[in-house]
């Protein structure tokens, strides 16, 4: 089983950017298929950014279509996400989640990041 550690959330005003990071140890990260997820207060957990284990296809939710981008460096078996233009709404603890390629669910996940964005 891989493990995750996230990093990289914090405080930061409307319109300004951030960059989460997840570092995978334990298995080399090319065997994983990668997400993002997030959790607001009082909601539920929910999909933010895919990616394919080769890095040649992604998938956003349409929240953040043009605004975040999902990326990975396989030598360094990290994920990424840029968050650019963040809005209020953005506010939540991010998780990075890793499933095996053969695997159709996510079940490995790193302990979370708080991103808060102020108005």
């Amino acid at each position: 089983q891989v493990q995750l550690v996230d990093s990289g959330g914090g405080l930061v005003q409307g319109g300004g950017s951030l960059r989460l990071s997840c570092v995978a140890s334990g298995r080399a990260l090319s065997d994983y298929h990668m997400g993002w997820f997030r959790q607001a207060p009082g909601k539920e957990r929910e999909f933010v950014a895919s990616i394919t284990r080769s890095g040649d296809y992604t998938r956003y939710a349409d929240s953040v279509k043009g605004r975040f981008t999902i990326s990975r460096d396989n030598a360094k078996n990290t994920v990424y996400l840029q968050m650019n233009s963040l809005k209020p709404e953005d506010t939540a603890v991010y998780y990075c989640a890793a499933r095996y390629y053969t695997n159709p669910n996510y079940n490995s996940w790193g302990q979370g990041t708080q991103v808060t964005v102020s108005s």
